[in-house]
C-alpha cells in the first residue's frame, strides 16, 4: 500500500493503534509549512546545554491559551523556537530533532486509508499481541510466502489470531479459489477477518470446519443430522393460518365453556367500553407475540439449515484430499493438529506452522521425520531490526522486537504405508544401495 505524505524531507509516520472497519486510520505527521529558508545559527556541540525545564518562556497555559484561539500548529512550533534560549545552541541535528518533535505534538495531520494486511498486524502486534499469539508482521509475510499462496489455491487454515492470518489469506487470494477454516469450539472467530472491509463475493468461497468433526471424517463415519426439508413460503402460510385458526377455535370454546355471569345490577356505558378496549387489546397483543415467535422459530430453523448444508459442503471439499496448502497458527500444540491436517492436502504442496515457541515444534519436527510423507523441513526464526535512516545518521535503532515466534515449514509427498519393518534386519539389507552392499562385503574380517 503506498503512502501518500505531502512534504519534503524528514518524514515520520505513526499508525494509530485503532481500528475502524473498513477503514483504518494513519497519522502522518509531516513538514506542512516550512519555515522560512533562513541562515540557521547552530552550536557546535551541545556539552553547555542543561535539561533544566527552564529553557522554554512559555507555559503550558500559554500554549493551551493559543490553541483555544485557534492559531495553527506551525505558528505554535514557531513560537516555541522563539522563546526557548538554548535553541541557537543546539547542532543542526538537535534542532532538527526538537522541530519533528514539536510537530509530532502540535501539527497531526489524520489520513484515512484502506486497511491492509501490513496495518491491521502492525496494529495488533503493538497493542494486543496476546490476541495473535504474538504473530509478528514479518512473520505473517514469511508465512504467505512459504505457503504459496495466490489465487485460485484450495486452502486450508488453522489459526486463532482473531482471523488475521485468515484476512491475510483472503486478501492475498483476491476472492479466487477456496478456503476451508478450522476452528475450535462453536463457531470461528473473525474479528481481524471483519476489519479487512471485504466484499460479498470473498466470503462466498469461505467455508468453516469444526476441529472436533475431524477424526469421524478420516475414519468415515461423519454425518450430520438429517437435513429438514427445505421450508417453502406456501408451507408456513398454512401453517401460521390453521395455528391461528385453531386458536381462535380454542379460545371460542372456552369462552362458551365459562358460566355466565349474573346480571349486573348497573352498567355504565363507559365502563362497558373500556374493557372492550382492554380485551381486544390484549388479543392483538397475543397475536402479535405469537407471530414473532413464530417468525424467530422460523429464523432458527433456517440458520440452522443453512449451517448445516455448509458443513456438508467443507466435509465434500476436505473428503477430495486435494488441498494445494495448509496455515496452522494456533494456541493449541501443533504436533496433534498438523499430523490429522496433512491427510487432506494433496503430495507436493507447502505447508507452514506457527508457534509463539520452539519446543513445540521441534516435537512437532521430529513426529514428521518418524512419519514421513514430508520432505525440504525447515524449523527458522525471524530476526528482525529497524533502521533510522537519515542524512549522517543513519543508525540501527536501540530497541527491537525480541522474537517473532518460529515457523515450522515443508513440502508433502507421496507416504509409502505399506513400508517394511525396520526391525527386521533382512529388510534393512535388502535397503541399502547395492553399492554400499559390496563395499561392506570386501571389508577385512
Amino acid at each position: 500500500m503506498k503512502n501518500v505524505c505531502l512534504t519534503t524531507r524528514n518524514l515520520l509516520s505513526v499508525t494509530l493503534k485503532s481500528c475502524v472497519s473498513p477503514t483504518c486510520l494513519e497519522v502522518d505527521f509531516t513538514n506542512l509549512y516550512p519555515f522560512p529558508s533562513e541562515t540557521k545559527e547552530a552550536g557546535t556541540d551541545n556539552r553547555n546545554i542543561v535539561d533544566d525545564g527552564k529553557s522554554q518562556k512559555l507555559t503550558h497555559d500559554d500554549i493551551k491559551a493559543l490553541k483555544d484561539k485557534g492559531i495553527k500548529g506551525q505558528e505554535i512550533v514557531q513560537q516555541l523556537i522563539e522563546n526557548s534560549t538554548t535553541f541557537r545552541d543546539k547542532t543542526e541535528f538537535a534542532q532538527d530533532k526538537y522541530i519533528k518533535k514539536k510537530k509530532k505534538k502540535y501539527e497531526a495531520v489524520i489520513t484515512v486509508v484502506k486497511p491492509s494486511t501490513r496495518i491491521l498486524s502492525t496494529m495488533y502486534y503493538a497493542r494486543e499481541p496476546g490476541k495473535i499469539n504474538h504473530l509478528r508482521y514479518d512473520t505473517l509475510a514469511q508465512m504467505l510466502t512459504l505457503g504459496n499462496i495466490h489465487a485460485g489455491n484450495k486452502m486450508i487454515v488453522m489459526e486463532t489470531c482473531a482471523g488475521l492470518v485468515l484476512g491475510a489469506v483472503m486478501e492475498r487470494m483476491g476472492g479466487y479459489g477456496s478456503i476451508i477454516q478450522m476452528y475450535p469450539g462453536g463457531g470461528p472467530v473473525r474479528a481481524a477477518t471483519s476489519c479487512f472491509g471485504f466484499p460479498k463475493p470473498f466470503f462466498d468461497n469461505l467455508h468453516e470446519f469444526p476441529l472436533s468433526k475431524v477424526q469421524s471424517l478420516l475414519s468415515g463415519t461423519f454425518s450430520t443430522e438429517t437435513l429438514p426439508a427445505e421450508p417453502e413460503e406456501n408451507t408456513l402460510v398454512e401453517e401460521e393460518s390453521n395455528g391461528l385458526s385453531e386458536e381462535k377455535q380454542s379460545s371460542l370454546q372456552e369462552a362458551e365453556e365459562e358460566p355466565a355471569p349474573e346480571a349486573p345490577m348497573d352498567i355504565n356505558p363507559t365502563e362497558e367500553q373500556d374493557t372492550m378496549d382492554i380485551s381486544a387489546e390484549d388479543v392483538e397483543f397475543k397475536e402479535n407475540k405469537e407471530k414473532e415467535n413464530k417468525e424467530n422459530v422460523r429464523e432458527k430453523q433456517m440458520k440452522q439449515w443453512e449451517r448445516r448444508k455448509k458443513l456438508q459442503e467443507a466435509a465434500a471439499l476436505l473428503r477430495e484430499k486435494n488441498a494445494d496448502g495448509l496455515i496452522v497458527a494456533s494456541k493449541f500444540h501443533p504436533t496433534p493438529l498438523l499430523l490429522s491436517l496433512l491427510e487432506f492436502v494433496a503430495p507436493s504442496r507447502p505447508f507452514v506452522v506457527y508457534c509463539q515457541y520452539k519446543e513445540p515444534l521441534l516435537e512437532c519436527y521430529t513426529k514428521l521425520r518418524e512419519r514421513g510423507g514430508v520432505i525440504n523441513l525447515k524449523l527458522s526464526e525471524t530476526w528482525l531490526r529497524n533502521y533510522q535512516v537519515l542524512p549522517d545518521r543513519s543508525h540501527p535503532k536501540l530497541t527491537m522486537s525480541g522474537g517473532g515466534g518460529y515457523l515450522l515449514s515443508g513440502i508433502t509427498v507421496v507416504l509409502e504405508k505399506d513400508k517394511s519393518d525396520s526391525s527386521n534386519p533382512e529388510a534393512l539389507k535388502m535397503e541399502e544401495p547395492s553399492s554400499k552392499r559390496c563395499k561392506l562385503q570386501d571389508l577385512p574380517c
